[in-house]
């Protein structure tokens, strides 16, 4: 105890993030020296559901126990001591706050969370935010405008929530990682939050996220061209598609020069848009280095078919692609053609990795290692692995 007790001050707290806020609260008894070490710490981070188990003590109910579901006023009374735990730390902690993460159940709205995102901004240290939410409602939690205070954030991982804000805000200067899941709000409210962050290089838009029609024509080159830093994108097919229906051009006006990784999810290339999106998003990114490819394993309805073909993109080149992973391979149609392309457009092309979908034909699986083995590759070694 007294070796820990005499470390640097930097040291021991950020011993302390590493343990849940409750753990860390408790080495206050410790010893007077240790009495106010965790009220320093710069990341905090609440998680309902690790609360309720650490903090309920009492016996569920007989009704509880044989329906296996907990009362309401269970609920409600975990829930009040949740939030004063959190307001608790908030009150008692001295110091920068960077780091702040909040995973919960909730419904559109919360008072209690709009007050705590309000004191966070008012700190206006806050570096990293995650808000990662159960939604109890047809949408997710409404995020208030103290949200856009938040100036100085670098992180910002959205889950659960709805953004309708429709009032101006200022642009988040300093974020580089945005990630949305499970995400409701407008289109156009989608374009103004890109736009507002000049620096911002890592956006995931992940399942579940619901961007609403607002009958403003938002094209997929209005979308992309509020990404002119971007290095890491990965994009579910499915929320790309109204963007895509007001057309897709060859290949953008302006090139995502600096994107080095790109995954999308649930492409199929059967559909109308699949490949043409695929397609623009390679010729537009002249220094990608990985690709990485999630299938659509499930049947398309008839409006959304495609009729493309692999000829119509032989002059797509991948000079610096050193990856290509494919998950749910099965073979559907140009997926073979697809990587064989891939092989045979990209000179420094050193992996490919293939993951079949669970039904996949292990006699087929043999034949097609078989021909990607002998398939001309444009790199002088390409290791194949299925």
């Amino acid at each position: 105890m007294d070796r820990i007790s005499k470390l640097p001050i930097g040291i021991i707290e950020s011993i302390l993030c590493f343990l849940p806020i409750q753990e860390a609260a408790r080495t206050s008894i410790l010893s007077r020296e240790w009495r106010y070490h965790w009220t320093k710490i710069p990341k905090l981070v609440f998680n309902e559901y690790n609360f309720e188990v650490s903090t309920d003590s009492a016996e569920p109910s007989v009704l509880e126990q044989t329906f296996d579901k907990p009362s309401k006023r269970r609920e409600m009374h975990k829930r009040c001591k949740f939030f004063y735990a959190i307001y608790q730390v908030l009150l008692m902690h001295e110091g920068p706050i960077h780091e702040f993460t909040l995973s919960m159940g909730v419904d559109t709205s919360c008072v209690e969370i709009d007050q705590i995102l309000r004191h966070l901004s008012k700190k206006n240290t806050l570096k990293m935010l995650k808000l990662s939410f159960c939604a109890g409602g047809d949408v997710g939690y409404k995020l208030p405008i103290s949200l856009f205070s938040l100036h100085q954030l670098t992180s910002l991982y959205l889950r659960g929530c709805a953004l309708y804000q429709q009032r101006s805000f200022n642009e988040f200067g300093y974020l580089t990682t945005l990630h949305l899941e499970g995400v409701w709000m407008y289109e156009k409210m989608l374009l103004r939050l890109l736009s507002s962050c000049p620096f911002l290089k890592s956006l995931t838009l992940d399942n579940g996220s619901t961007f609403i029609y607002d009958d403003g024509h938002t094209t997929i080159v209005d979308l992309l061209e509020c990404l002119p830093v971007i290095e890491y994108l990965y994009v579910v097919f499915s929320f790309v598609e109204d963007f895509l229906r007001w057309g897709h051009p060859k290949e953008l006006p302006t090139a995502l020069v600096h994107l080095k990784y790109l995954c999308i999810h649930d492409l199929s290339f059967s559909h109308i848009y699949g490949l043409p999106f695929l397609a623009l998003l390679i010729r537009s990114s002249p220094n990608l280095e990985k690709l990485k490819l999630v299938m659509y394993d499930e049947d398309l309805e008839e409006y959304e078919m495609g009729s493309y073909t692999l000829e119509d993109y032989s002059d797509i080149t991948l000079e610096h692609l050193n990856e290509l992973e494919i998950i749910r391979f099965s073979d559907a149609e140009n997926e073979l053609d697809f990587v064989k392309l891939i092989m045979a457009k990209s000179p420094v092309l050193k992996e490919v990795w293939i993951s079949p979908c669970y039904d996949f034909d292990k006699d087929k699986e043999s034949e097609i290692i078989k021909i990607l083995c002998f398939t001309p590759c444009a790199a002088p070694l390409v290791n194949i692995m299925w």
